[in-house]
Parts: structure tokens; C-alpha cells; sequence
């Protein structure tokens, strides 16, 4: 198979764990046959420094050529810390969404039995969880107009908006999700508050009752969800739910695996997809080969078997992380007393990945 995947660095640790996910891409390449080309492209920060704007026009022009895209991550200090700042990364990255279409974003949490003390939680809380959480990614309060500031400066205001045509294109995915996995889907939203929410609730309720009548539904308010992803995450099989909440409530279960460098997304929609790990650029790590890049390799799994239908190949990278991290072979944010660099993590998971055996 020949493809042409988009490579967008990004910021602070984006360009490190994105290079090992090449790395362990071409691992795949070796060992199976196959030829993968990648373009590589500015966003975010880097983009800004270069030309002005963190999503520009060519950037664009070479994801919609590709057939897939990995991503790195988006973000610097210069312009966190700078109220003023007409321009931001993290606008890049929005527009990235809208113009190509990335309506769903499938965060997967697994729990590795080999990390259960890097974890805070309980390891009889966490043992054995795997769940996937299907957020909504282009509407809602992060994209919904009006928005803006008072006059004097004194009042600020967002709007959150949704129609039904943006919920029932991410239930079908996230409902055919469950069909193939446990057939349980849980909506999470915040339907005794909110208009939105109580759309929401509407709407999944009316295709899943047409469409999925196979699978369970429950119906869950934000704040309990919460709780119980962190008292009862074996409980969760598919969660559903908008971009703010979905935001929130996948940050909140890296906390289950014992790192943000462990979660890998996908983000899926019209077009091509997008793969990136869901940690952010960390750019007081940048540099200094520190950085886990496990889960962007995990993302590059995601990539081959979302987009490019290659399972086998996919799970030949899985396992030789899990094999990787049941050695002991980890980055300082999990065994800070003995730990490896970047690039060697990256090596023996190339290494591994080059000579798994994998039953799929």
C-alpha cells in the first residue's frame, strides 16, 4: 500500500514524539510492505514565527492532499501568557477543525496493568478499563456566535450552540462504535440546565430508538459523569457527548492510564482524518528528549487502522508499546526514578513493532 500522509509538528514537544511516530510508521512500512511519503507542514506557534498565521493556506492545501494527517501538538508560552496577543496557536487549531471537517474526535482510555502504581486511583478501580469517548469537535461553545466583551471591558459572553443535524452525524459513528464493541452508549450533558443539552438528549434518544435499537443508552448529567469515571470507570463502554464536556471529561481519564502521554485521538469527519495525542505541547520539556511519545505513536495506530483499514498493522504497534511498558521501558512522567529518553522509547517500540507477534 502507498499513502501520503501530512505531518504537522507543531509546537513545543509536538515536532520529538511526532518524529518517533514516523519512526515506528516506518517500522510498519518495513515489515509489511508497504510505502508511506510524508509532507510535512507549519501550524500553531511555529506557523505564526514563520508567516503570521497558525492555520495558513498551505498548511490547508497539504492536509487535503493527503490521506491522513498526524499531528503533533499546538501551543507556547509567548502567547499564553500575553493577554493582548491578537493571534493565538490554539486558533489554528480550531480553524484546522472547521476547514477540514474534523466533527469527531474518538479519544480511547485503556488501562495497562503494568502502570496500575503510576496511577492515582485505586488499581482495583482502574484494572481492565476500556472505554472510547466520541466528543463533538466543530460546534458548541468553543465555536458558537455571538461571543465577545462588553463595551467597558466589564462583561464577557459565549454562546453554546448545536442543531440536530451536528448531534446525529457524531451518534451514528459513536452508535456503530458500540454496536462492535459492548452495545452500551452513555450520553453525557447537562440536560436539567441547559436548552443545548436537552437537544441533545432529544435527538439521541429519537435515532437510537430508530436506527440502534440494539444498543443501551443511558443518559448522564455532566457532573455525575465525572464522578463516576473516576469511581467506576469499568462501567463506561462508548461516552457521547459535546466539545466542552468531552474536552474536560477526556483530560480528566488520563488520570486512569497514570499519564497524558499514554492517550492517543483521532478526528474524523468529511474528509481526511487527523491524528494527534491528546496531551498539549508541554513546552517546558521541549528539547530535552523527556517527552513520552507514546501516545503519539498510539495515534499513528489510530491512523492506520482508521484510515487506512490497516488492522493488523495497527495492533503490531499496540503491542509493542504494551510490551514496551510491561518492560519497564518508560519516560520520566511514569517512573521517575528509572527512565529512558524520547527517542529511545521510540527505538524499542520500532524495534518491537518490527518483530511483534499479533493475533488479530
Amino acid at each position: 500500500m502507498k499513502k501520503n500522509i501530512a505531518v504537522l509538528p507543531g509546537d513545543g514537544i509536538g515536532p520529538e514524539v511526532t518524529a518517533e511516530a514516523i519512526k515506528v510508521l516506518n517500522a510498519v512500512a518495513h515489515r509489511f510492505g508497504h510505502q508511506f511519503e510524508y509532507s510535512e507542514a507549519q501550524v500553531g506557534a511555529a506557523a505564526i514565527d514563520a508567516c503570521g498565521n497558525p492555520f495558513p493556506k498551505e498548511t490547508q492545501q497539504t492536509c487535503e492532499r493527503a490521506d491522513a494527517v498526524l499531528f503533533g501538538a499546538i501551543g507556547d508560552p509567548k502567547y499564553d501568557n500575553d493577554p493582548n496577543a491578537k493571534v493565538r496557536p490554539e486558533q489554528g487549531l480550531l480553524r484546522m477543525r472547521k476547514e477540514l471537517g474534523l466533527f469527531c474526535n474518538i479519544r480511547p482510555v485503556k488501562s495497562y496493568r503494568a502502570l496500575e502504581s503510576a496511577s492515582p486511583l485505586k488499581a482495583e478501580i482502574i484494572r481492565d478499563v476500556d472505554f472510547v469517548v466520541f466528543r463533538e469537535l466543530t460546534g458548541g461553545i468553543y465555536f458558537g456566535q455571538p461571543r465577545g466583551r462588553s463595551e467597558d471591558g466589564s462583561a464577557a459572553f459565549d454562546s453554546m450552540v448545536y442543531t440536530k443535524q451536528e448531534i446525529t452525524r457524531i451518534a451514528r459513528l459513536a452508535f456503530e462504535a458500540a454496536s462492535l464493541r459492548r452495545g452500551k452508549v452513555t450520553l453525557v450533558d447537562k440536560a436539567n440546565v441547559l436548552a443545548s443539552s436537552r437537544l441533545w438528549r432529544e435527538t439521541v434518544r429519537e435515532f437510537a430508538g430508530q436506527h440502534y435499537p440494539e444498543v443501551k443508552v443511558e443518559y448522564m448529567f455532566i457532573d455525575n459523569a465525572a464522578m463516576q469515571m473516576i469511581q467506576n470507570p469499568r462501567a463506561f463502554d462508548v461516552v457521547l457527548t459535546g466539545n466542552m464536556f468531552g474536552d474536560i471529561l477526556t483530560d480528566e481519564a488520563s488520570v486512569i492510564t497514570g499519564s497524558l502521554g499514554l492517550l492517543p485521538s483521532a478526528s474524523v469527519g468529511n474528509s481526511v482524518g487527523l491524528y494527534e495525542p491528546i496531551h498539549g505541547s508541554y513546552p517546558q520539556a521541549a528539547g530535552k528528549n523527556i517527552a513520552n511519545p507514546s501516545a503519539a505513536i498510539l495515534s499513528a495506530a489510530m491512523l492506520l487502522e482508521t484510515s487506512f483499514g490497516l488492522t493488523e498493522e495497527a495492533e503490531t504497534i499496540r503491542s509493542a508499546v504494551e510490551q514496551a511498558v510491561e518492560e519497564g521501558f518508560v519516560t520520566k512522567d511514569i517512573n521517575a526514578e528509572k527512565y529512558y529518553g524520547t527517542s529511545e522509547v521510540g527505538d524499542r517500540i520500532a524495534k518491537g513493532t518490527e518483530s511483534a507477534s499479533v493475533l488479530v
